[in-house]
């Protein structure tokens, strides 16, 4: 048997470029595109010399802190459909721990994302080695033990030879869409620098396929049979439709047998906004027109759905007693939720599928009429609240303030098909929800599944990166990061990486004066201000304004302040002309929100001293009574 000689870091990298893939498109790329990195003594003279050595064939790129590369990673993952993986790599302590939150945002989305991280010495003897936080009762246990939670595959290699078993394994879960999520190697430094004699035939190129599972016969059945019964069905798309690349067979599928569609966060952009059967987004960060109707329908057609509270309004939006869950999922523990009828499959063969079962069979004229007057109703809002009005919010000195609802419209206005969206947490989920009107299928990413504040400007770096890389995810658009103040102060770093990099982006920076979308709920359950707008904060003196376009040129960004919709629109033209990240940074109303959400279990107090707050709990015990338990 051929042998190569390589240390365990050099096998590592070496496997690493060794596989390959196939795009949505069809075409054969590296399964691992490339590697941020952040060195330090766990993983430099290693890891860190076996990334060099392959720097041509698997590039490595600088990141500024360790959770904002891990979300490139993850937002890059995602711009590819899932279809290839980029790896993060940190040294051992704070370096690996900073990538946990990373982790669980990949873990929560369904998404792969390999994290290799620097670990103790397998032998103990130097221990404590810098940076390591020892557990008196278990000493194998190091900080990266706390990987396990948010991970769907987690291997610390002791030999080199485990690598041979370990490396395909956890490729396979971040690729099966039935285990699809993050995959953690430890490294430790001593097991990093062994050399071993590798069978040659491990670094062989292989092309990787992403399985297509088939729904079983009986569940395929069932579940045309439920369809055919219904009088009111509805068809809520989800991320799956993504990464099944289902966007035009769920098209085909709706229109032919005129079932109207609501989009989860993760699903958005599955449909166009001016398809015929596109309704709106569904749940808390949803509209009324798509709540609505999930409120009568009868069946549910849930596709690549994890049906969290935000969709499901806590399970009390599907008020029908008789409503009927159809679980469309490559994950039986998603597709059986809330007794749903299972159907164990990829979303886009279910779909064919299940319309050769459906046959000719097709909803009545009224309900798609229906769908039709809420859809209607629905835009008329967004123009309502979008669009400039003379009684809107203005300053404490009378001065027009413009609101989130009005600067995601005047994005979206000039936005072209092949521009896209990204957001995250915060307040920006309801309003991009709500007020981005889809122009291209696919070009919309919330990170709503984990709701990780700093996602933004990171994840903005990795799609700006597979967007123009050629990797699979081209778009000739720009990219629109959509950040609140808070979120801009808790992690801003990439914006410098974007730079350094060449990958350009343009930031919409929305200053509210802190933490408004909390402040909202906190008060609307009756609180009192607290902790969340800078003016309700422990502070020294007044609050010191942040020059955020200013902060953003200190790092090599183009950037400017705007003070009215005109300016923005005429900013929005800079950007798109400018070779570099463009931030636009300007004030937004703290209380005007889009609205048409649903009910939201949060916790209440049952005792307080604040009559408000009983009240509020009072609210919040009534909406018990409408959730599905064990239908």
């Amino acid at each position: 048997m051929e042998t190569i000689r390589l240390t365990t870091a050099q096998a590592i990298v070496k496997w690493l470029t060794a596989q390959r893939t196939t795009l949505a498109d069809g075409t054969e790329a590296p399964m691992f595109p490339g590697v941020y990195a952040i060195f330090g003594h766990g993983n430099v003279t290693c890891l860190g010399h076996a990334l060099e050595e392959a720097s041509d064939e698997l590039p490595t790129w600088r990141g500024q802190n360790e959770q904002g590369m891990a979300l490139a990673a993850v937002a890059y993952n995602k711009a590819v459909k899932a279809r290839q993986v980029m790896v993060a790599t940190s040294s051992i302590g704070p370096g690996a721990t900073n990538m946990v939150t990373a982790a669980g945002v990949a873990s929560s989305n369904r998404l792969p994302l390999l994290l290799i991280s620097g670990d103790a010495f397998n032998t103990r003897i130097p221990d404590p080695v810098l940076q390591q936080v020892e557990n008196f009762g278990q000493p194998s246990v190091t900080v990266n033990d706390a990987f396990k939670p948010v991970c769907k595959f987690w291997d610390r290699i002791t030999h080199p030879a485990q690598i041979v078993q370990s490396l395909p394994a956890a490729l396979t879960t971040m690729l099966d869409p039935a285990t699809r999520g993050p995959a953690f190697i430890g490294l430790p430094q001593d097991v990093q620098a062994m050399a071993y004699d590798f069978p040659a035939r491990i670094f062989e190129p292989v092309v990787h396929e992403i399985p297509r599972p088939r729904a079983d016969s009986s569940e395929l059945v069932a579940a045309a049979e439920a369809i055919k019964a219904a009088r009111k069905p509805l068809i809520i798309a989800g991320g799956g439709v993504h990464y099944s690349v289902a966007e035009a067979t769920l098209k085909k599928f709706a229109v032919q047998h005129g079932i109207p569609v609501v989009e989860t966060v993760a699903g958005k952009s599955s449909l166009l906004g001016d398809d015929e059967s596109y309704v709106g987004p569904i749940g808390v960060t949803g509209c009324e027109a798509a709540n609505n109707l999930a409120t009568e329908a009868d069946v549910i057609l849930a596709v690549g759905c994890r049906l969290q509270d935000f969709t499901t309004g806590s399970w009390t939006l599907f008020k029908n007693e008789d409503t009927t869950i159809v679980g469309v999922n490559t994950t039986r523990f998603d597709a059986i939720k809330h007794r749903s009828l299972p159907v164990v499959g990829d979303a886009r063969e279910t779909l064919r599928e299940l319309g050769d079962l459906l046959g000719d069979w097709a909803t009545a004229q009224q309900w798609r009429q229906r769908a039709s007057e809420e859809k209607a109703g629905f835009r008329g809002y967004l123009d309502l609240i979008g669009l400039p009005q003379g009684d809107g919010p203005t300053d404490d000195e009378g001065n027009p303030v413009m609101t989130y609802a009005q600067v995601v419209r005047t994005v979206n206005d000039q936005a072209e098909a092949g521009d896209v969206c990204l957001a995250a947490a915060g307040g920006f989920p309801g309003e991009v929800n709500n007020g981005w009107w889809n122009k291209g299928v696919g070009t919309f990413d919330c990170e709503y599944g984990y709701s990780c504040m700093g996602y933004e400007i990171s994840g903005g770096w990795g799609a700006a990166m597979a967007y123009q890389s050629g990797g699979g995810a081209e778009r000739p658009g720009e990219l629109y990061v959509f950040v609140g103040d808070g979120s801009y102060l808790m992690m801003n770093s990439d914006l410098y990486s974007s730079v350094l990099s060449g990958h350009k982006m343009t930031v919409i920076v929305c200053d509210n004066g802190g933490f408004a979308v909390i402040n909202r709920l906190q008060t609307n359950m009756g609180g009192k201000p607290f902790n969340n707008l800078l003016a309700d904060c422990r502070l020294a003196g007044d609050v010191t304004e942040v020059d955020f376009a200013g902060h953003a040129r200190s790092m090599g960004c183009d950037g400017e302040t705007v003070s009215s919709l005109d300016d923005l629109s005429a900013a929005l033209g800079r950007a798109r002309a400018a070779d570099r990240t463009y931030v636009i940074a300007m004030k937004v109303d703290a209380y005007s929100w889009t609205e048409g959400g649903t009910f939201w279990q949060v916790g209440v107090p049952e005792v307080s001293n604040l009559a408000p707050v009983l009240d509020a709990r009072a609210e919040q015990d009534k909406g018990y009574t409408d959730q599905r338990v064990g239908w």
